[in-house]
């Protein structure tokens, strides 16, 4: 793995991304799971399945933030008429770990699909088929770009082919959300509730949507330190909306049925 130099605005843009992003983690896995009592107990698991993925996330956060802070070191400056300016950071010689977003994402991302699952109508029989399909399918994503995602200057070439390969089943999984269970969400008799669920998958699509396209900064010519810091806060702005945003919509859907049961 390479590290690269950063300045002190690169360095604290990340800095206090992955801090926001943890503190959206952590709020919104206490408003779910406090929130799941005021919901029916038939609903309850999609409630509490959403604070669990943002749980997982607020853990992996705080990795990634102890990692950070970790690789990098300030040294104090030469102090003048009572102020002192603010070098940039140095590196430790301890590696960033960012494969603990690519853990996150394998225990996550088939959990968020199950949530949505769990509040459409679906008989036992279609729901553990596309739970199996699209939990297995969104695994081989992740695995499959994650030998790409350590690549970012050089010969990008095997960055490319992880993104290809991750493509395929991304692909797959976008068709499942939006025409796949197209039937699952029409049968809904509530418009409002109807709307919602096609939010979320629409919300999710979108959210998801962003992350082929961060993979790619280094493909556009954002190499090095650049590179990085656009890479991770494009991937923390795509996990606070398709983790808490789904999550605090899907706690919506269930409240919005268990009203109307």
């Amino acid at each position: 793995m390479v590290m690269y130099a950063m300045t002190d605005m690169q360095y604290q843009a990340v800095y206090n991304v992955l801090s926001f992003a943890l503190a959206s983690m952590m709020a919104t896995t206490m408003y779910l799971w406090f929130r799941s009592t005021a919901v029916r107990d038939q609903y309850k698991s999609a409630v509490i399945i959403s604070g669990l993925v943002t749980f997982i996330a607020a853990y992996h956060y705080i990795r990634i933030f102890n990692s950070w802070v970790n690789a990098f070191s300030y040294a104090a400056g030469d102090v003048k008429d009572g102020a002192m300016e603010i070098q940039d950071p140095t590196l430790t010689g301890v590696p960033f770990n960012d494969a603990y977003r690519y853990m996150d994402w394998l225990l996550t991302v088939p959990l968020l699909l199950i949530e949505i699952l769990l509040v459409m109508k679906l008989e036992d029989g279609e729901f553990k088929c596309k739970s199996w399909t699209l939990g297995l399918g969104s695994a081989l994503m992740i695995v499959s770009g994650y030998y790409g995602e350590l690549i970012v200057t050089g010969d990008l070439g095997p960055r490319w082919l992880c993104w290809k390969i991750s493509m395929c089943f991304f692909l797959y999984i976008v068709y499942e959300l939006l025409l796949g269970l197209n039937s699952a969400t029409s049968s809904e008799p509530d418009a409002n509730v109807r709307g919602k669920i096609r939010m979320a998958q629409v919300m999710t699509v979108i959210s998801w949507c962003t992350y082929p396209v961060v993979y790619l900064f280094p493909m556009f010519g954002i190499n090095a330190a650049d590179a990085v810091v656009s890479i991770q806060i494009g991937y923390c702005a795509s996990d606070i909306i398709s983790k808490c945003g789904v999550g605090l919509l899907i706690y919506q859907i269930t409240y919005a049925k268990s009203m109307k049961a």
